[in-house]
């Protein structure tokens, strides 16, 4: 094989920073990450593996061959140990070789020639980039692999400020809702109360009687009405902050999810809402309308679909979420960090999450936890 051309990998590690640092949403930038390292090892197919809060390696993106995301690889694979110890692992079949063989998902067994890389940095280790080729093909030379070692740490310092970036967006823009609502707060409905004050002050000063009284009333019920929908405002814009926890209603965060998808598909979801939702705790509240806003994005971002039904229902026992679309299904090799992350809120709150996907039906996503 001959050697990497370095301008390639220049050209490959610019981009995923460029990618990385201008907002993308780190999920997104995992393909690409992956597409970029499959063609520097000139290799058949490429995954990026990424390790779960408990411990676990998943196959969040893949290029090129078979689709194996989602796959959860054990703890004692060439793949794990070197996203735990951050030293490359490479064989020239790993389905024979004794290291590599015990731990090859059923998938993955028509490939032979494999390297795997870390992912991330030594202080943020994300999992590990893998790549691989068909049986029979020649092995990874070493270059190959200390190319692909370099690429993986370059690519993941780039993801891991992207996540930063990402979080200090998100900070941002919480504090700059903050500020929104507390001016509103703290002048504007001042103000327009301090108005209604000298109306009446006039009004009865001027003693006005028939059409102008009239008129007058009028104006002042205005403002009071003005006042209570800026009151309503500052409640949503404070109810997206994750510090202060319940200062929403939930069946109105449910139909405002709704609506700003609405604007994203270019067609209002169908909506329904079986419940007062009022038994809900505030925790929980918080984990629902995160958990809506979570597929609500998926399905905006990736299914193309023409239909969306929400469904929320509360009873005596749990509640649960429901959104489902006529889309394509979840596309090949498209991270599911969002997923796992739903799965996971329901997970700790004692409930449960199950997906549905297929490109002839869409997906439907249940989101599910008890009220007790």
């Amino acid at each position: 094989m001959t050697a990497v051309d370095p301008a390639l990998v220049l050209a490959a590690s610019t981009e995923i920073t460029t990618a990385a640092l201008a907002g993308d949403d780190p999920d997104a930038v995992l393909p690409l990450v992956v597409r970029r390292a499959g063609e520097l090892a000139e290799a058949d197919l490429g995954l990026a593996m990424l390790t779960g809060d408990d411990g676990a390696l998943t196959v969040e993106a893949s290029s090129g061959g078979d689709d194996p995301v989602g796959i959860v690889l054990s703890d004692r694979s060439s793949a794990a140990r070197a996203a735990r110890t951050g030293v490359p692992v490479v064989a020239d079949d790993f389905t024979t070789d004794p290291r590599t063989a015990p731990f090859v998902p059923k998938p993955l067994r028509g490939y032979g020639p494999f390297a795997v890389a870390p992912f991330g940095t030594r202080e943020r280790r994300l999992g590990a980039l893998a790549v691989y080729r068909r049986k029979g093909a020649a092995p990874f030379s070493t270059d190959t692999v200390d190319v692909l070692t370099a690429f993986a740490a370059q690519a993941g310092l780039a993801v891991v400020l992207a996540e930063g970036f990402t979080a200090r967006q998100r900070v941002a823009v919480y504090q700059e809702r903050e500020r929104i609502a507390r001016d509103l707060h703290d002048v504007i409905i001042q103000r327009l109360y301090a108005t209604g004050v000298q109306l009446e002050l006039l009004d009865r000063r001027l003693k006005l009687d028939g059409r102008e009284a009239k008129r007058l009333a009028d104006v002042v019920d205005q403002l009071d009405q003005t006042m209570a929908d800026v009151r309503a405002t500052v409640r949503a814009l404070r109810s997206a902050d994750p510090g202060r926890p319940g200062d929403a209603d939930l069946r109105k965060s449910v139909l405002a999810e709704a609506h700003t998808a609405g604007e994203l598909l270019g067609f209002d979801p169908e909506v329904r809402i079986d419940g007062e939702l009022r038994r809900v705790p505030p925790e929980l509240a918080d984990h629902a309308r995160a958990a809506l806003r979570e597929a609500l994005s998926n399905v905006v971002r990736h299914s193309g679909a023409r239909h969306v039904e929400i469904g929320v229902a509360e009873d005596a026992e749990r509640l649960v979420l429901r959104v489902a679309d006529d889309g394509c299904g979840i596309p090949r090799g498209v991270a599911r960090r969002g997923l796992r992350h739903l799965e996971e809120r329901a997970l700790a709150a004692g409930g449960g999450c199950e997906v549905a996907s297929s490109p002839r039906t869409g997906t439907t996503i249940t989101w599910h936890v008890p009220l007790g």
